[in-house]
């Protein structure tokens, strides 16, 4: 009977419990909705109208016009070094002074054997014109006479070779004084004086002229079509930058092209000539070339962070009048000083996004900043979302 008693009364339990979970059960889903996705902080700049340059970039090395290693052509002692190292020098300036003693003693010598010579010349003549006039008068044979030419011809083949023995000591003379042979600016110094220096061995220093300067720089085989056709049409303007240091940049143009392509790199050489005048450009520099090729007028431009890359192309993302995000597939062109052409998917005042495209979502809503300065945004260009161009 009691446990009979004991089962009914746990079957009201049951029975009042079950109503209770089912109450629970049903206010644990009625959980409030998740908030809609908040706008994308985004910085935005209209698509404009300007004049861009087009250009075609390189980067090569400079080169001097001219370059002479002087080097000695006589041995001796080096006894006088005319400059410092590094300086500029006027062609015929004075460089190196080597001792004349040894050639001073050679330029007598030779003029000694000349006036011997000449003596002994003068004599063998005198007894030829003497003995010419015998053999008219009958005296002496033609023979003798003839013998007598021969001495002379012998005397004055010897005062030639003096003569030239002369002229080569004097010019022996003449190389112990070095001058510059160009206009430029001297290298390290390679002997100093007192050191004994051999003929045509040893370098003294190098002479290099920077003003004007040469570059020398390759571009790509299918940008010669456009380098040809601009060379026809007059001289092709080229503008050289120095990496790392924007303020110093120079105008040259083109000088050279090359009459083969490097079939090994697909390229074709240039060479452009820079006047210099600062003299900021120096040989062996490395240096960003800009070819100017033409102007590309009332073309529209956006800044080139805007552009994006994906799977089907580059791409930008458009900002619509209603705060929402459009991607927009389009063509770019040249770009000059941070701004790219768009020749095809933009009209000039649409608004792009060029900061936070990591964040936008296609349809999604953007709010815009402002960059912390105008016209230059805070935070570097963000990588494309290739998965967002797929949609």
């Amino acid at each position: 009977m009691f446990s009979n008693r004991w089962y009914f009364a746990r079957l009201v339990i049951i029975a009042a419990i079950i109503p209770m979970i089912v109450t629970l059960s049903g206010c644990s889903k009625k959980v409030e909705k998740p908030k809609g996705r908040p706008p994308a902080l985004v910085i935005t700049a209209p698509a404009t109208q300007q004049n861009i340059p087009v250009l075609i970039k390189a980067i090569g090395t400079m080169e001097a016009s001219e370059s002479v290693v002087v080097r000695t052509q006589i041995s001796g002692e080096l006894t006088k070094v005319a400059f410092r190292e590094g300086q500029d020098v006027q062609k015929g300036a004075l460089l190196f002074q080597l001792d004349p003693r040894t050639y001073l003693a050679a330029i007598r010598k030779t003029e000694a054997m000349l006036a011997r010579d000449k003596a002994i010349m003068d004599n063998a003549l005198k007894d030829y014109q003497r003995y010419s006039q015998l053999v008219k008068d009958g005296i002496v044979t033609h023979e003798q006479a003839e013998g007598y030419r021969t001495k002379a011809d012998s005397a004055a083949a010897d005062v030639a070779a003096d003569a030239a023995a002369v002229d080569s000591a004097r010019e022996q003379l003449a190389f112990c004084t070095i001058t510059s042979p160009i206009s430029g600016r001297l290298g390290a110094l390679a002997a100093d004086r007192g050191n004994v220096v051999k003929a045509n061995d040893t370098v003294l220093v190098t002479i290099n002229k920077i003003a004007p300067i040469h570059a020398s720089f390759t571009i790509p085989e299918k940008q010669l079509s456009d380098i040809k056709r601009q060379m026809a049409g007059g001289r092709i303007s080229v503008e050289a930058e120095v990496p790392g240091t924007p303020v110093i940049k120079e105008k040259g143009v083109v000088s050279f092209l090359d009459n083969s392509v490097d079939i090994a790199t697909g390229t074709i050489r240039l060479k452009a000539t820079f006047d210099n005048g600062n003299k900021q450009l120096w040989p062996g520099q490395f240096v960003n070339f800009s070819i100017i090729l033409g102007m590309k007028n009332n073309a529209v431009v956006v800044p080139s962070q805007a552009l994006q890359t994906g799977q089907n192309g580059q791409f930008v993302f458009v900002v619509k009048p209603d705060a929402t995000v459009e991607i927009r597939p389009v063509v770019s062109g040249p770009v000059s000083q941070g701004m790219t052409v768009i020749e095809k998917g933009l009209q000039p005042g649409e608004q792009v996004v060029i900061d936070g495209q990591m964040r936008v979502v296609p349809g999604g809503k953007v709010e815009i900043k402002k960059p912390e300065k105008p016209g230059s945004p805070p935070l570097a260009p963000q990588p494309a979302q290739s998965g967002a161009v797929g949609k």
